[in-house]
């Protein structure tokens, strides 16, 4: 039998395996840049001159999970905290920028239902569709994906953004999302072989998805690590989809030979190399600045009570 251990710590899932991926329900042009029968590994030009690069994510925490009662109804609901900031990197220098705290309660609509004041700040309202889990938990990400956006500073036409995960409908100039995690397939299987195919620093024929709405370019790059399968240090990248080829041809190639000099290794990081340093060190201060959970919740429950029970 021939098999291989996955990299990643497996708390994390895996980076990606071909043979688990769920088929894409978008339209899918993977002739934008080369034409399909032409489809080989790309080795993009050294730069010269690395860009100023900025790096930037959020993360999430449910602080509390409660239940509120509107006109005699029950209903779910969840206390958040979310954080998001960028790092901007330069030759020799890595500096976090921009970072912010948000302190948000999640319910379905309900009349009396506003603001929770407590003595460690304040939890403002957003209502969500359900009290579902998912609609709950929707909430809270699509929070932590607006944050990320706003902190965004204005930066220099050379520079490179990279927002961690998915573009979701962002469409800052310059700007790229960076998935490490690779849950469908877009490429049919003869393309997906040149996935596999890739050394080190190298990066896949461009690929349009969607055709309405939100399209996209992208592409799939191998980082520096260890080889241990086929997908081994995959991302996929992509961009908004407007523009001419040659133009996103042009930041294709500037990412994919700017990247590799922040991969992670599996000593220092679970999931090296996908989870680029700059990044892990955004997470680690972003969870700092989260607050102590329990602390929150203590807060939380005096907020909950009568004053006349909060002072005993």
């Amino acid at each position: 039998m021939e098999f291989a251990v996955e990299s990643w710590d497996p708390d994390y899932g895996t980076g990606g395996d071909a043979e688990a991926l769920d088929a894409s329900t978008d339209v899918v042009e993977p002739g934008v840049e080369i034409p399909i029968d032409e489809w080989a590994p790309i080795t993009p030009t050294p730069l010269s001159d690395p860009p100023t690069m900025w790096f930037v994510d959020g993360v999430r925490r449910i602080d509390a999970r409660i239940w509120v009662t509107d006109d005699g109804l029950v209903l779910p609901g969840s206390c958040a905290t979310v954080a998001a900031g960028a790092v901007v990197c330069t030759p020799g220098r890595a500096e976090v920028v921009g970072a912010q705290v948000r302190r948000a309660v999640f319910t379905p609509p309900a009349d009396s239902v506003g603001d929770i004041v407590t003595d460690l700040g304040v939890y403002e309202h957003h209502e969500v569709s359900t009290g579902s889990p998912e609609d709950l938990y929707l909430g809270i990400h699509d929070l932590m994906t607006d944050l990320e956006t706003t902190i965004v500073p204005e930066v220099d036409a050379d520079d490179l953004i990279v927002f961690d995960g998915p573009l979701r409908g962002r469409r800052t100039a310059r700007a790229v999302g960076l998935i490490k995690t690779q849950h469908v397939q877009y490429l049919e299987d003869r393309l997906q072989r040149v996935v596999g195919a890739l050394d080190a620093g190298q990066r896949t024929p461009m690929f349009l998805i969607g055709s309405t709405g939100f399209a996209r370019w992208s592409w799939y790059v191998r980082l520096p690590g260890p080889r241990t399968h086929g997908w081994a240090g995959i991302i996929r990248l992509e961009s908004a989809g407007d523009g001419t080829v040659e133009a996103a041809t042009l930041l294709a190639d500037t990412v994919t030979a700017a990247l590799p000099r922040f991969a992670s290794e599996p000593h220092k990081e679970n999931r090296a190399p996908q989870n680029l340093y700059p990044i892990k060190g955004l997470e680690n201060e972003l969870r700092r600045r989260l607050g102590d959970q329990r602390l929150l919740q203590r807060a939380l429950r005096a907020a909950a009570r009568p004053t006349s029970d909060a002072v005993s």
